[in-house]
């Protein structure tokens, strides 16, 4: 099985390697900021000549967005804007000139309604003091040196490493790997190097492929399992927030950056911002490392997944939870058993968005009108049963993959119990299905269909 992976690792620059990956980090800002002052003086001068009644074929010519299009006219130009192109790797030209072209064609999707999600804006130019630094290099001599403590890219040389890269070494010397792409960037105080990898995974299966298992997230524990285990939330960012906040009240002390007159920072200011960036750095870290550990394990456990599609953007609204829910990585969890489920030969199966897992008793199939959040153990009125709220959310979700258990693969599960939402006139009772737990008794929740719900009376 071919998939994409990446690589990554940490960088100790030398003083002069590191003047060089800025100057190549610059040469791409600069090249970006070239092609879209380009494109938007091109759309102003068409605007222009329509507005004089300009018929449409005696129009400037259009500058064309894609990446070709912006390359062709930056080597044209590249002379004249910026004599000194030839002390650097044509790739970090390339960066921004991809940049532009990718945020270009997001505008113009978005704009036609190709696009889901939120709308996207026009690109904007890039600051030398904002954003985030990176280049990225697609051609040339991209390798890992035979001690797996260098990695050497064009125009740079040859890098040391912060740690081994004996993993990616192996798959390359045995063949099952090839380096497609490598990208530097500052991120957290320090330079990264990504490889871009195209690897040939063998096949893999889980250690029990008959096991379902469901996984309800949460903020009181990051994950309930239907199996009755709990994951705790570790909290790093409430755990770092006394840190975060003296950081902050120090660097505000300082003679920062004023955009309006132009003033720049002082050495301070700048060290004290550094501090700030490594400590949230440090719980972006933390973080990442417990999902991917969380994810890994059930991956390579269990051979199906059921999980629920949350609508955290619309969760992210509760100024109250919106801090422990972005801590948390509901999204994160998600995307990562996602890929790491075909990697390890299961199924992930997404229920919908409108299923009600907490309101639906997993001993009888009922379901509550309404379940407040402050709730955390689940009554059923209609059969007795009393469980934790989580646990009985994540015995429902595992009941879903009866659903689609004569299919391969990850897919979505359609709601049952509700269609949009859960109705206000009271319980729903459901007819039970063989094999699910009897009243009184904790078990799965029925594979109930939308025609034999009746009202409860």
């Amino acid at each position: 099985m071919k998939t994409i992976q990446a690589y990554r690792f940490a960088l100790d620059l030398t003083p002069g390697q590191e003047r060089a990956v800025r100057a190549h980090v610059g040469a791409a800002r600069v090249a970006h900021n070239w092609a879209l002052a380009r494109v938007k003086a091109v759309m102003d001068q068409r605007a222009a000549e329509r507005s004089y009644g300009v018929p449409d074929e005696l129009l400037t010519p259009s500058l064309p967005w894609s990446l070709a299009g912006l390359r062709k006219a930056w080597n044209e130009a590249k002379a004249k804007a910026v004599p000194w192109w030839g002390e650097v790797s044509k790739e970090a030209f390339n960066t921004g000139l991809d940049a532009l072209a990718r945020g270009l064609k997001n505008w113009a999707d978005s704009r036609q309604g190709g696009r889901a999600g939120r709308p996207v804006g026009f690109p904007r130019f890039k600051s030398r003091r904002r954003g985030t630094p990176a280049v990225r290099f697609t051609t040339g001599a991209i390798r890992v040196e035979p001690d797996r403590r260098h990695v050497v890219l064009p125009r740079l040389g040859r890098l040391k490493l912060h740690e081994s890269a004996r993993k990616l070494a192996r798959r390359i010397e045995g063949g099952t790997a090839r380096i497609m792409s490598a990208t530097v960037r500052r991120d957290g105080g320090r330079w990264h190097v990504s490889f871009t990898v195209e690897v040939q995974r063998t096949e893999r299966q889980p250690a029990r492929p008959a096991s379902v298992v469901g996984v309800d997230v949460g903020i009181k524990h990051l994950a309930v399992l239907s199996t009755g285990e709990r994951v705790d939330n570790p909290r790093h960012l409430v755990a770092a927030q006394a840190r975060l906040r003296a950081l902050g009240r120090a660097s505000s002390r300082k003679s920062g950056p004023h955009r309006r007159t132009g003033c720049r920072p002082s050495n301070r200011w700048q060290r004290a911002s550094d501090r700030l960036g490594r400590a949230h750095a440090r719980v972006a870290n933390l973080r990442r490392d417990g999902l991917h550990k969380l994810t890994a394990r059930l991956t390579r456990e269990h051979g199906t997944i059921v999980v629920e599609d949350l609508n955290v953007a619309g969760m992210l609204r509760n100024r109250r939870l919106a801090r422990h829910i972005a801590d948390a990585g509901f999204a994160e969890i998600r995307r990562q058993l996602a890929y790491k489920t075909g990697w390890n030969g299961g199924r992930l199966l997404v229920a919908d968005r409108w299923y009600p897992s907490s309101k639906t008793c997993s001993g009888c199939g009922a379901v509550k009108a309404k379940l407040a959040l402050h709730e955390r153990e689940y009554d059923c009125e209609a059969c007795g049963l009393v469980i934790d709220r989580d646990r009985n959310a994540a015995l429902n979700l595992a009941a879903l993959a009866a659903e689609l258990s004569t299919t391969a693969g990850s897919g979505s599960v359609a709601a049952r119990g509700a269609d949009q939402k859960t109705h206000t006139q009271g319980q729903v009772t459901v007819k039970r299905e063989p094999g699910t737990a009897s009243a009184g008794k904790t078990g799965a929740a029925p594979t109930a269909r939308r025609g034999n719900q009746s009202r409860a009376h």
